[in-house]
């Protein structure tokens, strides 16, 4: 579809995006908004319409059709096997994509598909560039994603300047599947760190201390981070709607313990918090965001937290 619009702005390129989740719809957004010509695709049909309609771009009917004729094709999808749908097959992205397009994965996958996809992609000489994001629904909505890279360096010089559109930060960390293993640090980060918050913020409230004011001033000393800044008072207040799901986190943990066994590395921080995170999945907590491990604490002591 990208090939039969013509641009009238030299610096405009033709793209397509496949998945538009909570995050993939607003950076799609952001592509047009820079000036792009964009034609998305997404397994759920009425949610590419409504893009288009909202958005002024185009949609198709298959990542192919989407991806014949464009430049870069990109995607944000969910996991292993999705990645493998849009990208492979008769009705895949690899099918329309023309020699010298570039392929930008945003999905947090393993490195294993990625370097699969890679060579399949390299077969028909078409670029490939990994590239996972941290920031969550809002860092998508805002256009303030950091993103990390992993492919070669020429196609991610010319991916970067297509992702500054949603970007805050972007880091080329080496080949194919680097950018995939620095998504498993940061997952793996993510989830000490919201562990030792659920547990100090437990601690202050049973110690009789408000957990707003404690949290405010730990955040400006050496126990601050974005997540204690961002998240400590919605923790509190029993809210878990800021996007990313336990069901999500629980499949990026399971990628970093898989690549950790592979490399023979001890991970049992990763692996306990792990296992909390299916204890709040049993709860019910599976669409909550991963802010919600405190609620274990709130169900050990009877929701009186």
């Amino acid at each position: 579809m990208c090939e039969n619009r013509q641009s009238r702005d030299t610096k405009m390129a033709k793209l397509a995006f496949l998945g538009l989740g909570v995050m993939g719809y607003p950076m799609a957004g952001h592509l047009r908004a820079a000036g792009h010509d964009v034609t998305v695709y997404n397994r759920t049909t009425a949610k590419a319409e409504a893009w288009a309609a909202q958005h002024g771009g185009a949609f198709a009917a298959t990542p192919r059709a989407a991806a014949e004729g464009c430049d870069f094709v990109l995607a944000c999808v969910g996991n292993d096997d999705d990645l493998r749908a849009v990208v492979t097959g008769p009705d895949g992205a690899l099918a329309g994509m023309k020699p010298g397009a570039i392929f930008v994965d945003h999905t947090t996958v393993s490195a294993t598909v990625t370097r699969e996809m890679a060579t399949q992609a390299a077969a028909q000489g078409v670029g490939y560039v990994d590239a996972p994001v941290s920031g969550g629904q809002a860092g998508a909505e805002n256009g303030k994603l950091a993103i990390m890279c992993g492919g070669d360096a020429a196609h991610f010089a010319a991916a970067e300047a297509i992702v500054a559109a949603y970007a805050k930060a972007t880091v080329h960390f080496g080949d194919v599947g680097a950018g995939q293993l620095t998504k498993m640090v940061n997952q793996i980060c993510i989830a000490g760190l919201v562990q030792a918050m659920s547990e100090g913020l437990f601690f202050a409230m049973q110690a009789g201390l408000d957990p707003k004011k404690v949290a405010d001033l730990v955040s400006q000393g050496a126990g601050g981070s974005w997540q204690l800044a961002n998240r400590a008072g919605t923790m509190v207040d029993n809210e878990f709607n800021h996007g990313f799901a336990v069901d999500w986190m629980r499949k990026d943990l399971g990628i970093a313990l898989g690549q950790a066994k592979e490399l023979g590395v001890s991970l049992p921080v990763t692996a306990v918090v792990d296992q909390f995170y299916a204890e709040v999945q049993q709860m019910g907590g599976g669409r909550w965001d991963t802010s919600s491990l405190i609620q274990r604490f709130r169900k050990m002591t009877g929701g009186s937290v």
